[in-house]
């Protein structure tokens, strides 16, 4: 091309805890369907404060005309990689030509940076890491080792695979630069976000009991008044769009070993009563909505939440590898470790817990996957009904995201990640298929992902 487009805004970011991509993925999918449209008005209302004085509404739509005259419209983005504390970057191709679009978003989910250039293949790294996964079907032996070769020593990634009626479970440890076959799939890790899937799940066993509707107002288990009146429905809570931040201003981030362990009940009542307020209701995650969630439904039903998840979920599933916390499980606990792969403590959760606080195993993982095939089970029936739409290929059931894969499949997926791990779980719940991926590495979601979505697309092929 005669002139290259080169965009950039500064980036102004946070560090954001828990599920990274999934965020990205919706304003993606928005970014795409509102530029195509000429909807320019649109991709400038999700801007953030700083976006919008560094690129006010004449230069965007001059920018983004600019844009559609070289590119034209855009045909696909892909997901290439997540940059820590950075952005987002996806190939995008245009009808005129690939540029890479990269992305970050600020904790209130708006475009905090946006940087538009041709797009160059990733050079690869020398890598000397061994492939002994020959046990393993040749396919599927090569599609883990190539998302993983460049991960940490002492890795470990639990992988299950759900097709045609039978769990095939693919360990794998990197011990001295080899990835090697292990039967990992009772080691117990944390699963972060996916947790929020079965704070929802006990929400749905809750509706379907009749003990609460998912309109019900969730003010009414507190003693005292929500600061302004605000009423909160326990919909909003399982589906984001109750309008809360990501994370309460009164949690102490100085704790970035355990941040969640000491946000307890004074805490969440303080902020209840007196720092209370709610953003626009549409679409946006939030770890404090679903831990407001958990912390809610122990109440309604005068227990404590990790309770009802034991009585509703892990007994009724047989999940007897599941826990609510990290103590005394021994030599069953796989270590978590930084990305650099040194070892790091695990999460504690108190009144927050719903947001991320449970461990578990690819085989529990595998028997709640394989009860959603079930059509007796209505719980799960109803965490999978779409509550809220995005603009785009993204809705949104109870805890469940509901995407629609480059095949034109639909797809149920969560992700999750803690200060030393990083989990996924798509689901393709017509053809009772589904992958888990559990690993000992935290900020790998983007390869971790890469790698589900890779290996469901391999399945119910003839």
């Amino acid at each position: 091309m005669k002139r290259l487009l080169s965009f950039l805004i500064a980036i102004f970011m946070t560090n954001l805890l828990f599920a990274q991509t999934e965020n990205y993925k919706i304003a993606i999918d928005n970014f795409q369907a509102n530029y195509n449209d000429d909807r320019y008005d649109e991709i400038f209302n999700r801007f953030s404060q700083e976006m919008k004085k560094a690129l006010p509404i004449e230069k965007t739509k001059e920018f983004l005309a600019g844009l559609k005259s070289q590119g034209g419209n855009i045909e696909s983005m892909e997901f290439i990689y997540y940059q820590q504390k950075t952005y987002a970057m996806y190939k995008t191709k245009f009808e005129k030509a690939v540029f890479a679009v990269n992305f970050s978003l600020d904790d209130q989910n708006q475009i905090n940076g946006l940087f538009i250039k041709p797009y160059e293949n990733p050079k690869e790294s020398e890598n000397k890491t061994v492939n002994s996964l020959s046990k393993y079907p040749k396919e599927i032996a090569e599609i883990i080792f190539s998302k993983s070769n460049d991960f940490p020593n002492n890795t470990q990634l639990s992988i299950a695979i759900i097709e045609n009626g039978i769990t095939n479970y693919y360990g794998i440890i990197k011990v001295n630069d080899t990835i090697k076959p292990d039967e990992n799939q009772q080691k117990i890790f944390e699963i972060g976000s996916i947790t929020k899937v079965f704070t929802s799940t006990v929400l749905a066993s809750l509706v379907e009991n009749k003990k609460i509707k998912l309109t019900d107002e969730i003010n009414s288990y507190y003693p005292f008044a929500f600061k302004d009146n605000i009423k909160i429905n326990f919909e909003s809570l399982a589906n984001h769009t109750s309008g809360l931040p990501r994370l309460p201003e009164n949690l102490d981030l100085s704790n970035e070993i355990n941040p969640y362990k000491n946000y307890g009940k004074t805490e969440i009542e303080e902020y209840l009563k007196n720092l209370l307020k709610l953003g626009n209701k549409t679409y946006s995650y939030s770890n404090l909505g679903t831990g407001l969630l958990g912390y809610t439904l122990g109440l309604s039903q005068k227990t404590n939440f990790q309770n009802l998840l034991q009585r509703k979920i892990f007994d009724k599933y047989k999940m007897t590898n599941s826990f609510t916390s990290s103590q005394n499980l021994g030599n069953s606990l796989i270590k978590g470790l930084n990305k650099k792969g040194e070892i790091v403590s695990n999460w504690e959760f108190d009144v927050l817990f719903g947001a991320g606080g449970i461990l578990s195993t690819t085989e529990d993982l595998a028997m709640f996957a394989n009860a959603q095939f079930n059509p007796k089970n209505k719980e799960l029936e109803l965490t999978r009904k779409t509550t809220f739409e995005i603009k785009g290929n993204t809705k949104i059931g109870l805890g469940w995201q509901k995407l629609v894969s480059e095949n034109g499949e639909n797809l149920l997926w969560h992700n999750g990640g803690t200060g030393g791990y990083s989990t996924s779980m798509v689901m393709k719940v017509e053809e009772k298929t589904a992958v888990i991926i559990l690993s000992n590495v935290s900020d790998i979601n983007d390869k971790i992902d890469a790698l589900s979505y890779e290996l469901i697309n391999k399945t119910n092929k003839k």
